[in-house]
């Protein structure tokens, strides 16, 4: 029983961890904190003043690769993951941001095209997973 909490703890902790960056991101530099946009400027040169972003991009990435993810059920192998990281890329494009933009941050903000946008990645979501399970993997 207590392994299966784990997950739970971790993804609670996870939340309120993005919440809590949302919030000093937004008070300290005004700032959404859309992650698609913010490594779109990165990618583009847009730095300058706005070193920020590499510092907050960082902030995601160096505490995974410190902690680790952890047990997760499976691991993909890399070209999966890399197809999947390409695909999630154009969607975000397609969907003018990603979950962090509409689904926190935007849906704080009352955003009604960030609540189509957020109902749209939690279906399309539980409908993967339904599609994986049925498919006989974990």
């Amino acid at each position: 029983m207590q392994t299966e909490l784990i997950p739970v703890w971790r993804s609670l902790a996870g939340g309120a961890l993005i919440g809590s960056g949302v919030a000093v991101l937004l008070l300290l530099k005004g700032e959404i904190a859309g992650i698609s946009g913010i490594l779109d400027r990165t990618l583009h040169g847009a730095l300058g003043e706005q070193a920020w972003r590499l510092a907050f991009l960082a902030g995601l990435v160096l505490p995974a690769a410190i902690v680790g993810t952890g047990p997760i059920g499976w691991q993909a192998p890399t070209p999966v993951l890399a197809l999947a990281g390409t695909l999630v890329g154009f969607g975000t494009r397609l969907g003018s941001g990603c979950t962090s933009g509409h689904g926190v941050c935007g849906v704080a903000n009352l955003s009604p095209r960030s609540f189509v946008a957020t109902v749209t990645f939690v279906a399309v979501a539980a409908l993967t997973v339904a599609a994986v399970h049925a498919a006989g993997s974990p």
